[in-house]
């Protein structure tokens, strides 16, 4: 039986971890249960990025228009399992909803709290590590087959310029020097600067989980079996044992709501899969992060080597890898980057936990005190973790919240 009054944390994806060390900063005794090793979950394999900048939601205004033509293009950047389409559509509704321009500058609003000081948490949560160097600058550079495309004054720039994002419209031949990788029918690009990127995601996890442990945190491995409320706390039944705490975090991703479901909490999450390859041989270099802006493919030179990370496929939970998904990645990877057409890459797949409003569950249960959340977060989990973990510190511990978690909130979509 678990000590009583410890804090449990489910899931050791980054956002679990950055929460479990968060709250152990705070002088609370925490235990961090996943069924694998942590850091290895979907921010594993993402491309890298850390922008402050991020702040432009899933969902905008007209994005229906295009939907037909992605789904229909079998390189495009979203796919759908044809039996899964009747499950999704109402989760797809409400993602089309949320595409408003009132609900947009909102929702922007609240990416922007989580976004803005990422790069200097993660500076700060890795120094006197000796691995300071897995975060470095860089641009993020949106690259354009078709120059009348470039407009640095669309929507998506302008919501980033009114964070404060530095925005710059380069050429051609300012391309092929920035980054000559390249294919050449690039036509140009936007450079949004001001940002970072990490040379391994993964790394970064465990370089994070080694500080939590070194200040006396426990990690299990186990298979969650159950979480019911017991005697004003909570009773945990895993595989191997049974614990007891007052308060517990879940942070299990696109698991989450499955687990809330047997509290009879109801959570519109979508496990959207998203999908890496990896060129670990490739002498080729990427000066900063790539976004091919047709294709929606962003790449990245990561230790470990060239990783293009992409696509939105939507199929359910457990299902095995699709390898015309992956074909379609490298195909992709070949016309973005010459070079790797000859290489023959290693595959990665992981499950994004994604809302219809593009942002995460960050709260305390109304229906259950002392029930934590921490999942949700799309496409930004990576960037929006150490921010996450500071927020969940504040509630366990009884503060006030320093930003307004109102957007945040787990049960929003059901008042």
């Amino acid at each position: 039986m678990a000590i009583e009054k410890t804090v449990i944390v489910l899931g050791g994806g980054i956002v679990g971890i950055c929460s479990a060390l968060a709250l152990m900063e705070g002088g609370l005794k925490v235990v961090l249960i996943d069924k694998q090793e942590p850091g290895q979950g979907a921010s594993y394999g993402n491309a890298g990025v850390i922008s402050p900048w991020s702040v432009v939601p899933q969902s905008i205004p007209g994005l229906w228009r295009y939907l037909p033509g992605w789904l229909l293009n079998s390189d495009g950047p979203i796919a759908i399992r044809p039996g899964y389409l009747p499950k999704l559509l109402p989760w797809g509704i409400k993602f089309l909803n949320q595409g408003t321009p009132e609900k947009i500058k909102r929702i922007s609003e609240a990416m922007s709290t989580l976004n803005r000081s990422n790069v200097m948490l993660y500076r700060s949560l890795l120094r006197n590590t000796g691995n300071e160097h897995l975060i470095t600058d860089s641009y993020y550079v949106h690259a354009f087959r078709q120059e009348h495309k470039i407009d640095v004054n669309s929507a998506d720039y302008q919501f980033r310029k009114a964070r404060g994002a530095v925005i710059e419209r380069i050429g051609q031949q300012e391309l092929r020097v920035l980054e000559p990788s390249l294919a050449k029918d690039f036509k140009g690009a936007v450079l949004i600067k001001g940002q970072a990127r990490t040379l391994a995601p993964g790394e970064v996890g465990r370089v994070l989980l080694g500080k939590f442990l070194a200040l006396g945190g426990t990690v299990l491995t186990e298979n969650i079996q159950s979480l019911n409320p017991k005697n004003g706390g909570w009773k945990l039944t895993t595989t191997s044992q049974v614990h007891q705490s007052d308060t517990v975090v879940i942070a299990m991703g696109a698991w989450s709501a499955k687990l809330l479901q047997s509290l009879e909490i109801k959570v519109p999450l979508e496990a959207e899969r998203g999908y890496h390859i990896r060129y670990p041989d490739s002498q080729t270099c990427l000066n900063h992060s790539v976004m091919d802006v047709d294709l929606k493919l962003v790449a990245s030179s990561m230790s470990s080597g060239l990783r293009l990370a992409g696509t939105a496929e939507f199929t359910g939970l457990d299902r095995a890898p699709s390898e015309k998904r992956i074909s379609s990645l490298i195909s992709i990877a070949g016309k973005m980057i010459p070079s790797l057409k000859e290489q023959t890459p290693k595959t990665w797949m992981g499950t994004r936990p994604s809302m219809p409003d593009s942002l995460p569950c960050i709260g305390e249960s109304k229906k259950h005190p002392g029930l934590f959340t921490a999942f949700g977060h799309g496409h930004c989990g990576f960037m929006m973790a150490p921010r996450t973990g500071e927020l969940i510190a504040e509630l366990v511990l009884g503060k006030s919240p320093s930003v307004d978690l109102d957007c945040f909130r787990p049960e929003r979509f059901n008042s």
